[in-house]
């Protein structure tokens, strides 16, 4: 009686041989189907790779269109473009408070920054070139900090690219002797400004200016395009970021071309 029971126990379980045949099949169609999918033309792509290239194109436009909207305001509405500084740092941070837009309240972060910046000199400092950089750099240590903890990466990486484009920028108006330019038109109506554009960009146009512009624009080329290799998004928004510096810096020129 009991043999029988036990022989028929046996009968209906699967062996422990057939459970792993069943397993190991199992995991194979699982594959090939994951390399189906994957291959399927139909199928976007990967989010973490669209959403690096969003980064990117995020980290351009904030570094260009922003140029031509924070001048206008800061000029006649100084006390405006600090207030706004102070409604992106809210917002960076509301973004930041949601798992699906924390990237962008990020990104938000570093160019608050960069705003922050640009209010305070070209508000109230513009006239001396020799603060612009002090001023630009004002969140540079809390971007190191923020990056020996590991946080915030994307925007202060984006920070630091923007500044490093700004540090490049000043270096050529140094090199070009450029500075005296800028102090003059600083101090002029827009009528006036037309001549001393003029003159600037005839010392552009001199051998040494377009020697040192080609030397400062490769290096700007090589330090943003080196780190598209990376495939990470922070990287991408300091590419974005120093990259960008080579379109404004070519509006510019065309501006003073034009003028």
């Amino acid at each position: 009686m009991i043999n029988n029971t036990l022989s028929s126990y046996a009968a209906s379980t699967p062996s422990i041989d057939t459970e792993l045949d069943l397993t190991v099949t199992g995991q194979k169609g699982i594959r090939q189907l994951e390399s189906t999918l994957s291959c399927s033309p139909s199928l976007p792509l990967p989010i973490s790779v669209r959403q690096t290239w969003l980064v990117f194109g995020a980290a351009v436009f904030l570094v260009t269109v922003p140029v031509f909207v924070e001048a206008p305001i800061v000029r006649s509405l100084p006390s405006l473009s600090l207030a706004l500084a102070a409604f992106w740092v809210w917002l960076s941070f509301t973004l930041m408070s949601r798992p699906a837009t924390y990237v962008w309240g990020d990104l938000l972060l570093g160019f608050s920054w960069s705003w922050l910046a640009g209010a305070i000199y070209w508000g109230w400092l513009r006239w001396e070139p020799a603060w612009h950089l002090p001023v630009e750099s004002i969140g540079l240590p809390f971007a190191c900090w923020c990056l020996a903890k590991n946080w915030g990466k994307v925007g202060n990486w984006f920070y630091l690219g923007s500044l490093l484009g700004t540090v490049l920028t000043d270096v050529y108006f140094y090199i070009a002797d450029l500075m005296p330019y800028w102090r003059q038109i600083m101090r002029v109506d827009a009528d006036g400004a037309g001549q001393i554009l003029h003159n600037a960009l005839m010392q552009v146009q001199t051998p040494w200016g377009q020697s040192w512009a080609i030397i400062l624009a490769l290096v700007l080329l090589t330090v943003g395009i080196l780190p598209l290799g990376l495939k990470q998004r922070h990287w991408y928004a300091f590419s974005g970021a120093v990259l960008s510096t080579i379109l404004v810096d070519s509006l510019f020129l065309l501006a003073a071309i034009a003028a």
